[in-house]
């Protein structure tokens, strides 16, 4: 069953934990939501191989991510796709163009089946709260604490994630893009526990 006014899973305060794999690496990664606002179609996070995100709020933190910071906290924000946001990254200083958008969402199997009809710049993926997948991007914005720290040796905190989140089973999928990073790197995370704060919500 889908939740018709939010996510079971996607609401303030969800944890979920896992790991981003690359070629030659492995990070521990947790990712703590901050801030949800569907209604906006976004979010907040706090960590992500330590990492932050917001849809209005994500937070990501990587463990073993360079030997002189064993764990970096990141915050991110997140934009839900939807009626506000396209599948098509608009913000130019991201780096992605409409071909790398339609590759990586290629990688996920649950976008496939969209992907004919999400190629076109006026498809809005419509109701997207009663869908079994949620799709977003989680664009990493500064270091935590210091958000005035912008460069970390052996780091890179500029790209971003494409996203697909199962609302049925709490799971997440993301992909992480940066035009000078190693391609494809994959996120995979699991829901934490019965944590999270919302209201009354309806199922059918």
């Amino acid at each position: 069953m889908i939740p018709v006014l939010t996510s079971s899973f996607l609401r303030p305060f969800s944890r979920f934990t896992g790991q981003q794999e690359s070629d030659k690496q492995k990070y521990q990664v947790e990712v703590e939501l901050k801030y949800v606002d569907m209604a906006q179609s976004s979010l907040r996070q706090g960590r992500l191989p330590p990492l932050h995100m917001k849809t209005h709020l994500i937070n990501l933190s990587p463990a073993g991510l360079t030997p002189d910071h064993p764990t970096l906290t990141t915050y991110f924000d997140g934009e839900i796709i939807g009626p506000k946001y396209t599948f098509q990254t608009r913000h130019p200083s991201w780096g992605a163009t409409d071909k790398t958008d339609m590759q990586h969402w290629n990688r996920f199997p649950a976008w496939r089946q969209l992907g004919k009809q999400a190629k076109k710049p006026d498809f809005h993926y419509k109701n997207f709260t009663q869908r079994e997948n949620i799709f977003m991007r989680w664009k990493e914005s500064f270091l935590v604490p210091d958000h005035r720290v912008r460069e970390i040796s052996g780091a890179s905190f500029e790209g971003f994630y494409y996203i697909c989140f199962n609302q049925i089973s709490g799971d997440i999928s993301g992909i992480y893009f940066h035009a000078k990073s190693e391609k494809y790197q994959q996120l995979e995370l699991k829901h934490v526990g019965d944590r999270g704060c919302f209201p009354a919500i309806e199922f059918r």
